[in-house]
This record gives structure tokens, sequence and C-alpha cells, in this order.
């Protein structure tokens, strides 16, 4: 027991460092191995959010094989078309990002990028040949990383990876390209807030 005397047990002093070192860590880059392990995740949560005090938070899931780590500094994905457009409105507005991948699977962790954010178009040479092509795809979030962290992840439940849902690559593909720049007309205008996005 570790608890109940004046004195604390050096055992017990090694359980309490060993706990406060698993609960984060800040590195000075995206290093090899931490990009081996963003790469195997299979979806991560990008938030942005207008400024002002009354300006939206936003948070979105993201999936596929969509992202890429291009050096220790800078990630890059491919914004696919939907509904919402609040990341490339508030990008545009401010630049502030956070990416952010939960394990599922194996040891329990969090990792957190904050930077800033650049929003290109598909053909950027910036990106040339990093993505496959991808019909969906309106453009390519270039990520600069500020701050690279992680914690412990241990509230994140285990969860079994059962596959893709194809349904937004089947959207896509059903579309001319008239009728993808025509729903990005309609609704890719403008985020919640009435911020410019897409042209």
């Amino acid at each position: 027991m570790c608890t109940g005397t004046n004195s604390i047990p050096d055992r017990c002093l090694q359980t309490q460092r060993s706990y406060a070192d698993a609960m984060g860590s800040v590195y000075d880059e995206i290093s090899p191995s931490l990009a081996d392990w963003i790469r195997r995740q299979k979806m991560f949560f990008v938030a942005t959010a207008a400024s002002g005090d009354e300006g939206t938070v936003n948070v979105s899931p993201k999936g596929y094989d969509t992202l890429r780590v291009l050096d220790g500094s800078t990630l890059a994905y491919l914004d696919l078309t939907g509904s919402g457009v609040e990341t490339i409105a508030h990008l545009r507005e401010n630049g502030r990002i956070t990416l952010m991948w939960c394990a599922y699977e194996g040891p329990a962790r969090i990792v957190r990028i904050h930077g800033s954010g650049e929003v290109l178009s598909t053909d950027d040479e910036r990106i040339a040949d990093r993505f496959e092509f991808e019909r969906g795809a309106r453009a390519v979030i270039l990520v600069h990383a500020d701050r690279v962290s992680d914690s412990c992840g241990y509230a994140v439940p285990l969860m079994e990876y059962s596959g893709e849902r194809p349904r937004l690559h089947e959207w896509a593909a059903s579309k001319t390209d008239d009728e993808l720049i025509e729903y990005r007309r309609q609704k890719n205008a403008a985020s919640i807030d009435g911020l410019p996005a897409l042209d």
C-alpha cells in the first residue's frame, strides 16, 4: 500500500514518477518513430476555431488514407468534399489548427500537434506526388507544427478496426466534375459564422 504512512516508500515514489511520466511529454519534432505511429492510426481529429469570443469552435474526424507526415515539423492531409467547410474558413481567417490521434488498439496514447495551417490546391507543387488521386478532394491542408506532445490516453476505449465506410467515395464517384463544383458552390462557400471558405 502507498497510503497511510507519514513517509513515502521508494516503491511508491517510483510508481508516482512512472505515472507522471506517462501523463505527457512534449517533443522537439515529429520523430521517425512518432511519424510511423501516426501513419498506423486509422483516423484523426482536426480542431479549429473562428476568431473572437463568439467564434464557432469546430472538431472534425478524418479517415481514409488521407494524411502524410512530410518532415519533422510538417504534415498534410487531403480535405475531402463534405457538407461543412469550417476548417478551411477558419484557417483562412486565423491559421490556427490542432490535430489529434488516439490509440484504439495497443498501448494507450494520445498525440496532439498544435500549429498553423494553410489551404492548398490539390495540385500545389509542395505536395506533388504525395497523394493518390482522390476524386472527392477539394483541397489539401498543410500543417506546420509548433508543439508536438502526447498524453496517456487511459480513458480512450479499446476498439477493433473493421474497415472503411465506402459511402463518401461512392458519392464522389457518382458526381460529374460540374456537379461537384456546383455542390461546393452551394455548400462550401462560407462557414457557419459566414466566413469565406472555398472560392
